[in-house]
């Protein structure tokens, strides 16, 4: 009998070590509407660690996400998670001012924190000169998938598809993890997503980091009349999405990675988020060049083990693993 897939997949990542989290950390951002604060997770122990920095989901906040950013803190990761403007402590609705703009501050955001790693790294106790900033990655949920894209390249279009705002990409960052990403826009994105949504219309032939495609087979979009598929587009357009992890029977929280218990959370599946806890922590240390044998291991275990869990698409071996 095969090993259940959770177990088989420790045997890549390795157990959990401790770690520290500390919230909130503020950074410097002249002219935001409200202070940029941030949570650090980092284990306890150990050097040159590979930062992450985690954009949350349309509403959420530094506090969300804990299923998946404590697990790749506890196996070796600084997780940096902002609380983007968006955020319900906010309260900036459809009708403020700073809306339109809400989608670029995100990636200002994410950039603020990779100017500002000395002011993090000096927040947590024990963590200075502990990072490695030669490996950088950026993840993302849904909206904040969306602000992961530009920071790995991808390019808004205007009406006509011709490019339009600026590149911005930053090559301080090598790997990426898009999780329920969303997909090209056009006729079929509904009225109001068309209205309000600029950004809802990616080029991805720009996107050229390395990044890992998470996608459930139920996530139906509120933006598009498309189906589950749109969340796929990044890896079907995208030159650098090398890898699309389809996990059958998630919704857009692909399980229950915004938290436990969250009420938002319909396809609740605490195996489901195993799986992705640990795919996902593989695929990064392979990215970023930390084992180049963590994510083609994974691949395999999850060949024998991933059972109805879900298919791995790859490009490189241009086949499916489920």
């Amino acid at each position: 009998m095969p090993t259940p897939l959770p177990p088989a997949l420790d045997a890549i990542v390795g157990p959990g070590a401790p770690v520290v989290s500390v919230a909130p950390v503020t950074l410097s951002a002249p002219g935001r509407p409200v202070p940029l604060m941030v949570r650090v997770s980092a284990p306890v122990s150990g050097g040159h660690l590979p930062v992450v920095v985690f954009s949350h989901g349309n509403g959420w906040n530094l506090d969300g996400y804990a299923p998946l950013t404590a697990f790749w803190a506890s196996r070796g990761f600084v997780v940096v998670q902002p609380t983007h403007l968006d955020s319900r402590r906010n309260a900036f609705g459809f009708d403020h001012p700073v809306f339109p703009r809400i989608w670029t501050e995100r990636v200002a955001d994410v950039t603020r924190i990779l100017d500002q790693l000395d002011v993090i790294e000096a927040a947590v106790p024990g963590l200075t000169g502990r990072t490695d900033r030669s490996r950088i990655a950026v993840a993302g949920h849904s909206w904040g998938a969306q602000t992961a894209q530009s920071l790995l390249g991808a390019r808004i279009v205007d009406e006509t598809g011709h490019l339009t705002g600026a590149d911005l990409a930053d090559d301080r960052i090598s790997a990426g993890v898009l999780l329920a990403a969303t997909g090209i826009g056009g006729d079929d994105l509904h009225p109001f997503a068309q209205a309000n949504f600029p950004f809802m219309r990616p080029s991805f032939r720009e996107l050229t980091t390395p990044a890992l495609v998470v996608a459930g087979d139920r996530d139906q979009s509120k933006m598009s009349r498309r189906g589950p598929d749109w969340f796929t587009d990044v890896y079907e357009y995208s030159p650098g999405a090398t890898d699309l992890l389809t996990l059958f029977g998630a919704e857009h929280s692909l399980g229950g990675i915004v938290g436990y218990e969250v009420a938002e959370t319909t396809d609740e599946d605490p195996d489901r988020v195993a799986a992705l806890q640990r795919l996902s922590v593989a695929y990064l240390r392979t990215a970023l060049q930390i084992d180049e044998t963590s994510w083609s291991l994974a691949r395999d275990a999850f060949a024998v083990s991933g059972g109805d869990t879900g298919v791995i698409i790859s490009k490189e071996h241009a086949e499916s693993i489920s």
